[in-house]
């Protein structure tokens, strides 16, 4: 849950001021359901019915403020067709955060999912904080193929946030992006104070020195995830 008192939103360009971090966020799932219209309702609050298919990849950013940290939440748009897949695989690499995306008037979508998170896992970081996104949640639901509980089942069995949210109507899409960057944000924060106590291990806590890297060291959020998103999976479908 993201605390309203925690999180000021500022919008690219409104505010001058030091970015204290970037965080590189990766969206991914098939052509066509809605990856770059999620982006650019939560970026710039926008949406076309006429958009196009993204061919490779684009980028954009909105910063934000987290507990009184300036974020740069650098968010990767990504093609869903098979013919960029090798393309897009590079872009995996330092992404602290992803959101695999289906459409849930479009089944196959769904039963693609578990084929994005295999290759986001193969080509990302082990800590790199995962959601999954169903779009188009304010369809009829005459049109829907993909029950919310069968979503939050696969979620909860991946270690994955779960979500429904819809880009046309803006319902719910802050919400999916703000938890992704608040979970990413305390992901941050463990490794720094990891970092700097065993920096002050090293030293025999005189506090100086150079900063230790850890080298081959992740951070595992399986556990995070399974608590703070997947007891509430049935809150942040609804919502």
């Amino acid at each position: 849950m993201v605390a309203e008192e925690e999180v000021v939103v500022v919008w690219e360009g409104e505010k001058e001021g030091e970015i204290d971090y970037v965080f590189k966020v990766v969206v991914v799932g098939d052509s066509a359901v809605g990856k770059t219209q999620l982006l650019g309702r939560f970026t710039k609050d926008e949406f076309f019915l006429d958009s196009k298919s993204t061919i490779g990849v684009e980028f954009q950013t909105r910063t934000l403020s987290l507990h009184r940290k300036r974020v740069k939440a650098q968010i990767w748009d990504t093609a869903g067709q098979e013919r960029y897949r090798a393309v897009t695989s590079a872009y995996y690499r330092g992404a602290l955060g992803a959101m695999v995306v289906y459409d849930i008037t479009r089944r196959w979508t769904f039963e693609n999912v578990a084929r994005w998170v295999e290759e986001l896992r193969a080509h990302a970081d082990g800590s790199t904080v995962v959601a999954l996104i169903g779009n188009k949640a304010d369809m009829p639901a005459g049109r829907r193929e993909v029950a919310a509980d069968e979503a939050a089942r696969f979620a909860e069995e991946q270690g994955l946030f779960f979500s429904e949210a819809s880009a046309l109507s803006g319902d719910n899409v802050d919400r999916a992006f703000l938890t992704l960057l608040e979970e990413i944000f305390a992901v941050v924060s463990r490794r720094a104070l990891e970092l700097d106590e065993a920096r002050r291990m090293r030293d025999g806590g005189a506090g100086g020195g150079e900063v230790l890297l850890l080298k081959g060291t992740t951070l595992d959020v399986g556990s995070i995830m399974e608590t703070s998103a997947m007891k509430k999976s049935s809150q942040c479908s609804c919502s």
